[in-house]
């Protein structure tokens, strides 16, 4: 055991985003100035879970450039704890033989739910281990305040902009091309819209938009092939669309089922991450295009795994610093259970109780705001059917169609 007074240990969940490092080594900084051990934990809860005691002990000297780079050191895992009362009680039993105090989880929803389980867990068996959470995901669904993005995201968000616009620069070269982009997004489409919005991408589909719980995959493919047909007729016969992952939750499951060769899971459900999504759409797309005698080739690409790890850009290194050290200020002032963030330049926590969703008891999700200035700029500049395209005899022609008829086949989209 460790004889140390005030010991914190850093635990990194879930997936990779670009800055966690930057946090790690503020964590250690901030601490270590105050006479505070920092233990960074290897491989998240998984091996707290089983009682290992795989650490580092962290330094300035350790931590004196890791800022600026990607992935994380510490290695990351996805194992939740909370499933089994006997994880808890290894995870906290295990924190307390190494002396630990205090936890600075970093990590999105599900690693807040284990930090602030772990810290409830703690107390019930008479011990006390204060947390604080580091909000971070490249998916930006984290419930901050509107407009204050998780760190990661805008990294992820500057890079995968880079690679669409040179999917439509390939496109454009090509001629007669278009890129399906699946962005990363199982339950918001932050990541899709802001990468879409400022490549300047033909169109952006986020699961957002659709106020159903359930639409048909026809639905997608009209919306995709309309705007595959507008810009046809104005000369550009290529393009970059991106629909988010989270799309994908919204059609329904009998449409999926009519395709055959699903993987289900124990209980007959969907294993969506089996599905080629892109490849779907693609051949749905094609199969309407050719009715319209458009001759196009179609390229189906994922977007998502290679922007985790990427460096971050300056703008997520200073804020994910900020983070890291407000989190030792929280911890330093006794306090325990909150998100760290920071609102008009300002830290503030976020306590886990103001975030939970009292149906799940998880911390909630932060949806696109169709409402917001942001989104409707951006669908603006989308070239996709509107509701007065119904009334466009030259579009309606290019579908080989009557106005009337088009007009009844295609209202549905805007109900």
């Amino acid at each position: 055991m460790i004889g140390i007074k005030n010991v914190i240990a850093i635990i990194c969940g879930g997936g990779p985003a670009p800055g966690i490092n930057s946090v790690i080594s503020a964590v250690t900084i901030e601490a270590d100035r105050h006479g505070w051990d920092v233990l960074g934990i290897y491989d998240g809860f998984s091996r707290l879970a089983r009682g290992e005691k795989k650490y580092v002990r962290l330094d300035m000297e350790r931590v004196n450039r890791i800022h600026l780079t990607g992935g994380c050191i510490l290695q990351m895992s996805r194992y939740n704890p909370t499933k089994k009362e006997s994880d808890l009680r290894t995870v906290v039993d295990t924190l307390t033989e190494l002396g630990v105090t205090h936890v600075v989880t970093i990590g999105g929803d599900d690693t807040a739910y284990s930090a602030m389980a772990v810290s409830n867990y703690a107390r019930q068996i008479g011990k006390t281990i204060n947390v604080v959470h580091v909000p971070k995901t490249i998916d930006n669904d984290l419930p901050l305040p509107e407009g204050i993005p998780t760190f990661g995201f805008e990294t992820a968000r500057a890079f995968g902009t880079e690679e669409i616009e040179n999917l439509m620069e390939d496109a454009r070269t090509s001629n007669n091309r278009w890129y399906f982009t699946i962005a990363m997004g199982r339950t918001a489409g932050h990541l899709a819209l802001g990468m879409g919005r400022s490549a300047g991408a033909a169109l952006t589909i986020i699961p957002e938009e659709f106020a159903a719980e359930s639409i048909p995959l026809q639905q997608v493919v009209d919306i995709i092939t309309g705007s595959i047909v507008k810009r046809y007729l104005t000369g550009h016969n290529y393009g970059v669309a991106v629909i988010a992952e989270g799309v994908i939750e919204k059609i329904a499951p009998e449409d999926f089922q009519k395709l055959g060769n699903l993987v289900l899971d124990e209980h007959g459900h969907i294993r969506y991450a089996e599905l080629d999504f892109g490849e779907i759409l693609k051949q749905a797309v094609l199969a309407e295009v050719k009715k319209i005698g458009i001759k196009i080739a179609i390229v189906d690409k994922e977007i998502g795994y290679e922007l985790r790890c990427a460096a971050p850009i300056a703008y997520d290194i200073d804020y994910a610093r900020s983070l890291g050290y407000e989190a030792v200020q929280f911890l330093m002032r006794g306090e325990s259970g909150a998100l760290i963030t920071l609102q008009d330049n300002q830290a503030k926590p976020l306590f886990f109780d103001e975030i939970k969703d009292p149906e799940t008891g998880k911390t909630r999700v932060r949806k696109v705001n169709i409402e917001s200035v942001h989104y409707k700029i951006a669908r603006g500049f989308m070239m996709r059917m509107e509701k007065a395209d119904l009334d466009d005899p030259g579009l309606a022609n290019a579908y080989h169609m009557e106005k009337e008829e088009f007009k009844e086949r295609y209202a549905y989209l805007f109900e």
